[in-house]
């Protein structure tokens, strides 16, 4: 099967030291296979994949999978406007606006109030099929948003709680025939109800270890269930007030755009960011001896899960095993596929889920009046060749 190698193969013929080389395997994929398991190969990631693209983001490859939780060097980041230097000694977060007292806290102010842990896991809004990369899933430690917010004591009229990061830049802004030329650090707003909330959550670790720099340091917002836009990182103010927030990533950035069918009329629709909508992908297919399995994951807002099943080229659904481990409200909800009468040849996978409400994850076709690329929830095809 010379298009399958073990890692022991990989390491004896230097691949391993070749980055991408002609699996797309960077070095640091290998240790997840088991001893005597190989990997059977995606035939539709493209030839120009690079999964770090200095300096604005990182991307996870999925095949790499060993475990719920996703390493910080591994984890995906993507943002606007570069990663900030900021001193944890100097840190303070502003709690300012409609608060009955303005409050700043020390990060180990913070985590004098803190020690709690949040497992949850999240995409980009942008993250899609074949690579499904922009990912990952981890145990945040920190805080409850909400222990923060009490203590500077939100007043009755503050109905928009606006989260800015220490990342910055310049932003041309046009209003009508005009054009402003604006310093504008990054933002986004949640709903007072949404706000106060108990599972919202201030991180300074993840998985044991403090923030990485990619990964927000020295705190971050996490929004539990949400899409990853929506957990602002390097989070330094936090403003309460009455009127809509209308920064450019919330108002005119991280929008979708659907038609839809009202009294027989296609009317179209702008909708935010916000809830990951349900979604399941194949992260990779493996062999040991004349065993084949599928490995994939589900992304969801934290709706239990029902079921998944797995269909192989135009074959009926088969169900799938949810790893009883991953059983996190809001962290990924693994799966495995025991893949049987498999045949040499290109075949295609592709898997659905269904949560406990009966909402079963989008075809191709439900999309099809979708026409931005964000929040892409459709049944995701991959594609794979046995030799």
């Amino acid at each position: 099967m010379p298009n399958e190698h073990t890692r022991r193969d990989i390491l004896r013929s230097g691949l391993a030291v070749a980055g991408l080389g002609v699996l797309g395997l960077p070095e640091w994929a290998l240790p997840v296979l088991a001893q005597g398991e190989t990997l059977v190969p995606f035939t539709d990631i493209p030839d120009n994949v690079r999964w770090e693209v200095p300096p604005d983001r990182r991307t996870l490859d999925i095949r790499t999978i060993d475990g719920p939780f996703t390493p910080k060097d591994k984890f995906a980041t993507t943002q606007h406007y570069g990663h900030p230097d900021v001193d944890p000694a100097a840190y303070r977060l502003k709690v300012t606006g409609l608060v009955n007292q303005t409050k700043a806290f020390s990060l180990e102010e913070l985590k004098k109030l803190g020690g709690k842990d949040l497992v949850a896991g999240f995409e980009c809004s942008g993250n899609r099929g074949p690579l499904q990369a922009l990912c990952g899933n981890g145990r945040w430690t920190g805080l409850p948003l909400k222990t923060v917010l009490d203590a500077a004591g939100a007043k009755a009229n503050a109905k928009e709680f606006v989260f800015f990061g220490a990342d910055h830049g310049q932003e041309e802004i046009e209003w009508r025939t005009q054009k402003f030329t604006l310093e504008q650090n990054f933002g986004r707003s949640l709903p007072r109800e949404k706000a106060l909330s108990p599972d919202l959550f201030l991180a300074y670790a993840l998985n044991g270890d403090p923030l990485t720099k990619h990964q927000g340091a020295p705190l971050r917002l996490i929004v539990p269930g949400y899409y990853g836009v929506c957990n602002v990182k390097w989070l330094s103010h936090i403003h309460l007030q009455e009127e809509e927030y209308l920064g450019r990533f919330q108002a005119r950035w991280y929008r979708t755009l659907r038609g839809e069918m009202i009294d027989g009329e296609m009317m179209w629709k702008e909708s935010a960011v916000t809830h990951m909508n349900l979604k399941s992908f194949i992260a990779r297919v493996t062999k040991a001896g004349s065993q084949y399995k599928v490995l994939g994951v589900v992304l969801n807002d934290g709706t239990p899960i029902k079921s998944v099943d797995v269909k192989v080229d135009e074959g009926p659904w088969q169900m799938a095993t949810l790893d009883p481990s991953t059983k996190d409200k809001y962290g990924w909800k693994l799966f495995t596929y025991n893949w049987t009468g498999v045949t040499a040849g290109e075949h295609t996978l592709i898997s659905r889920v269904t949560d406990v409400n009966g909402h079963v994850q989008k075809t191709a076709q439900d999309n099809d009046t979708k026409k931005s690329f964000l929040e892409e929830d459709s049944q995701a095809p991959r594609k794979v060749r046995v030799t």
